[in-house]
């Protein structure tokens, strides 16, 4: 699972200001060719939205950028709500860093919730953030973000 509500897969009882999501991003990891199948079936405006109240939207996992060796980090989720299937999560400080990458004023919110909540550690995000493929210049303001955003909380 990719996306804000990947967070759930860590702290299932996150703080309501990072579920408000209607949307669950969903990069299925052994069949890339049902991406847009999961669209159809699951997505916005889908009768699963309209039963559940809330959709899922089939990415490929290219769709987040992520720190080198995020694969180790993530968060394995089975349970019998899964059916006992195995559901992989992205790990908070992963998440957290894609986020930043983003950089919209929604992500950046869910971020520093993230900080404040002491849920991501300052110190381990910016590492996260340095492992990130982009260029030198962003990571470094991305990483001054962070230190803002501590320094202000």
């Amino acid at each position: 699972m990719l996306g804000s509500q990947a967070i759930l897969g860590q702290f299932p009882n996150a703080p309501s200001a990072l579920r408000q999501s209607a949307e669950a991003d969903i990069a299925p990891k052994h069949a890339l060719d049902k991406v847009d199948l999961i669209d159809a079936v699951l997505g916005e405006d889908s009768q699963f939205h309209q039963s559940h109240g809330y959709y899922v939207h089939g990415v490929s996992i290219q769709a987040a950028t992520l720190a080198a060796g995020w694969e180790e980090c993530a968060v394995k989720v089975q349970n019998k709500n899964t059916r006992n299937f195995i559901g992989w999560c992205i790990e908070a400080h992963d998440l957290a860093a894609s986020k930043l990458v983003a950089f919209r004023d929604k992500d950046l919110e869910f971020v520093r919730v993230l900080l404040i909540e002491k849920m991501v550690m300052p110190r381990k995000l910016i590492t996260r953030i340095r492992r990130l493929p982009v260029p030198e210049a962003f990571r470094e303001r991305l990483v001054r973000w962070v230190d803002k955003t501590v320094r202000g909380s």
